[in-house]
């Protein structure tokens, strides 16, 4: 498809990317994550008003994005795109907020039903075997592209092969936390794993 006659060249050099980005080649998806992550972050942040939720928006609003990449049409920018599921985004959390239903041992998924932390502490599942046999040099361009938060959890996870206690000791966090953001980091390197190996999209 044609982009947009009117596009600057960051928009065409951004619609380069996603191209790049749907035929999985990571390092794409790295780059578009390192040119908006700061942006997508404050504006979730001016959103929710809250450090956390904001850094966890933004890993969702990436790993939401990323997932339906191929329904991206560049009639708009890409970045214009991006801020539209990232507004989506806060104002899902916002809504399931005032509902009260998030819940302090799971996550909320997107049909707000409560998705508990089942994840034995000591040993990695078949899905986080899966992504520790993804440790190739695009990878962990990924992951560096990462907040810095999440990006330490999951090389203290992936790559030292620490326990969630271990973890919650090492960066002096509740258990629960750790779990969570795991969890949320986990969904974004899930998405672009699984979308190297499939074309269900």
């Amino acid at each position: 498809m044609e982009v947009n006659a009117h596009f600057t060249e960051n928009a065409k050099n951004d619609y380069q990317l996603v191209l790049k980005a749907r035929e999985g080649d990571q390092k794409a998806y790295a780059s578009l994550m390192q040119r908006y992550k700061d942006s997508i972050y404050f504006m979730a942040l001016k959103m929710v008003n809250n450090r956390e939720d904001a850094m966890d928006l933004t890993v969702e609003t990436f790993a939401k994005a990323f997932e339906k990449l191929d329904k991206y049409q560049p009639e708009f920018a890409f970045s214009t795109w991006l801020f539209r599921v990232a507004t989506n985004n806060c104002i899902d959390f916002i809504r399931k907020k005032k509902l009260n239903t998030t819940s302090l041992h799971g996550i909320v998924d997107d049909d707000g039903d409560d998705r508990p932390l089942q994840i034995k502490a000591d040993v990695l599942n078949p899905e986080e075997t899966s992504i520790k046999k993804q440790q190739t040099a695009e990878l962990k361009v990924l992951v560096e592209s990462l907040p810095p938060r999440y990006r330490n959890l999951i090389t203290l996870r992936y790559f030292d092969e620490l326990s969630y206690e271990e973890i919650a000791q090492e960066l002096s966090l509740p258990l629960g936390t750790v779990k969570a953001q795991l969890f949320r980091a986990k969904y974004l390197l899930g998405n672009v794993i699984n979308r190297n190996k499939t074309n269900d999209f």
